[in-house]
């Protein structure tokens, strides 16, 4: 179970709306501990161990967005960032900072505590194999050279290192890419589908994000075999050499 054992930080300076993040956390059981800036953050995380970091983009002195890059740099942690409604820019803040989700204000409480849920199942293997017991065993799944892409159970596997993991920004991305194999689809589509808003500057964090899975599972980043480009008409996922196996 999500217990209290998992331990989240809240970096937000705003005092109601940690107070309320905080609250949220301790109605599902686990421990929150709040941070006002990321220099307090660092500060916290130095001298105790963090399962999961919810960060404000908007903070003061270091941005949330530059303390989720320095972190995501230095330690394995699940990252969800809290991004301002009216920002186009902000609403994709993941995409760049490599946080595993982002949630924006305002929220419903249920919707926060989803994502919270999501990341920590994707980022502790206790939680993992948890999930995966509940599940019926019964799915189909996708090999793409070292990696297996399971959309029954929301994961994605490297046979070759199982330390490595996706974010689940990247998973969205190759979830879309899966649905329809061998097609293009439209940086439009799948900008619709993480529910962001086409602007040039957003077409470019697609880019950045599939730029960052394509180091994760091609072999050779450089020379694709699996995730293609197709210029005018967006990415493709190939599998002509991936097998599928029910």
């Amino acid at each position: 179970m999500l217990n209290q054992k998992v331990k989240i930080l809240i970096v937000e300076d705003d005092p109601d709306m940690s107070e309320l993040i905080a609250d949220l956390v301790e109605a599902e059981g686990w421990a929150p501990t709040c941070a006002r800036s990321a220099e307090e953050a660092d500060q916290i995380l130095a001298t105790d161990t963090m399962q999961l970091v919810l960060v404000d983009h908007n903070l003061p002195g270091a941005s949330g967005r530059t303390f989720a890059q320095r972190l995501r740099s230095k330690i394995d942690i699940g990252i969800v960032m809290v991004t301002a409604a009216g920002s186009a820019a902000d609403r994709v803040l993941g995409l760049e900072t490599a946080a595993d989700d982002y949630v924006v204000k305002p929220f419903e409480p249920i919707e926060l505590t989803a994502r919270i849920k999501a990341v920590l199942r994707r980022t502790i293997p206790s939680l993992k194999h948890e999930k995966d017991n509940e599940r019926d065993h019964s799915r189909s799944s996708l090999r793409l050279g070292d990696w297996i892409f399971d959309h029954d159970a929301h994961q994605a596997v490297c046979l070759a290192d199982r330390s490595k993991t996706l974010t689940t920004a990247e998973f969205a991305l190759l979830e879309i890419l899966a649905e329809t194999p061998n097609q293009p689809v439209s940086r439009a589509q799948i900008l619709d589908r993480l529910g962001s808003e086409s602007d040039r500057y957003i077409d470019r964090n697609v880019d950045v994000l599939v730029l960052r899975l394509r180091r994760k599972i091609e072999r050779n980043p450089d020379l694709p075999r699996h995730i293609k480009t197709r210029r005018g008409r967006g990415y493709v996922l190939h599998t002509d050499e991936a097998e599928l196996s029910p």
